[in-house]
């Protein structure tokens, strides 16, 4: 029997306030400071790279934890708006949905997030169901959600075992340590690791003098590694081979969300079986043309306008 979904994404979910360009530091003492854009949107980055990966014509469903309030609301309306299906978004009767505002100033962003249900969403919330019934199983925000952390390793080996391949943007640790215990068993039952440059540097450790050393490094823990690098665009090590894409030339009005987007076009160009090289081209292109407006998933791109911006480049993968 097919796979009701092509896609499982697990991870977190929330509001996005996005406030910018600040053109000087934030400043306290009650001083307001004004900024030209103001915008309320879906966050979180497994709920942008669901999105994403629904623009892109995949069937997306979406597991994990929000509050029973105006925000948790908004969220799954968002999702649903964008052909995601909801069923298996959990709500909490005591916590509040997580709430994030990103301030952005010139290519550089700060973000503050209050996290809500994200410390209580655990393996107990992703249906087993799910994980028989998609082709692909992608999680994200791994040190955000310590209790589904801790259940991913078996959560990603049950995905596995039911044929379905995997993948895991860990994006940023809070607290700055980029390790836990579990992390090495997350990697071994992961096929698709999706950081971006900075985060791929710290997961590796400082043994990795560059980000090629350090996409090889963790290569050699079992996944294949993406790295999405701006504007410089993005390389994936498979343990054995580096490739390179020069990426998408765009001129971006909103950074938030791009690599997210990166990941729903690469898992999207996995699944429709493009080759390699192909796979990574198809990918920056879905990041670097979700900057073309302001928040996550406004500016997401279709499978045909992400085939278009590389055919412009003088390549077609397909």
């Amino acid at each position: 029997m097919p796979d009701t979904f092509d896609l499982l994404v697990i991870g977190d979910a929330n509001p996005d306030v996005i406030l910018g360009p600040l053109d000087a530091p934030l400043a306290f003492g009650q001083r307001e400071q004004l900024v030209t854009t103001g915008l309320l949107t879906l966050g979180g980055s497994a709920a942008i790279m669901a999105c994403g990966a629904a623009r892109l014509g995949l069937r997306v469903a979406f597991a994990g934890r929000i509050g029973d309030d105006d925000a948790g609301r908004f969220v799954r309306a968002s999702l649903a708006s964008r052909g995601v299906d909801t069923d298996a978004l959990r709500l909490d009767p005591e916590l509040p949905t997580p709430l994030t505002t990103v301030i952005t100033r010139g290519g550089d962003r700060a973000i503050l997030t209050a996290p809500g249900t994200l410390a209580a969403t655990g393996g107990d919330d992703i249906p087993s169901a799910l994980l028989a019934d998609c082709r692909h199983v992608h999680a994200a925000s791994y040190f955000l959600l310590p209790r589904l952390a801790d259940a991913l390793p078996d959560l990603l080996r049950t995905a596995r075992e039911h044929g379905a391949t995997t993948s895991l943007d860990t994006n940023d640790d809070p607290a700055g340590h980029w390790t836990r215990p579990g992390l090495d068993a997350v990697l071994a039952a992961t096929d698709i690791l999706l950081p971006n440059a900075r985060e791929a540097r710290a997961l590796a450790g400082p043994e990795a003098a560059t980000l090629d050393a350090a996409a090889a490094r963790l290569a050699s823990r079992g996944p294949l590694v993406v790295v999405k690098d701006g504007a410089n665009g993005a390389l994936a090590h498979d343990g054995r081979t580096l490739l390179r894409s020069a990426g998408t030339p765009v001129t971006p009005r909103d950074t938030v969300g791009a690599g997210d987007s990166f990941d729903a076009g690469y898992v999207a160009a996995v699944l429709a079986g493009l080759p390699a090289a192909a796979a990574l081209d198809f990918a920056a292109a879905c990041g670097a043309l979700s900057t073309r407006g302001h928040g996550g998933t406004t500016a997401q791109p279709t499978w045909d306008e992400a085939l278009a911006a590389i055919t412009r480049n003088g390549e077609n993968p397909a």
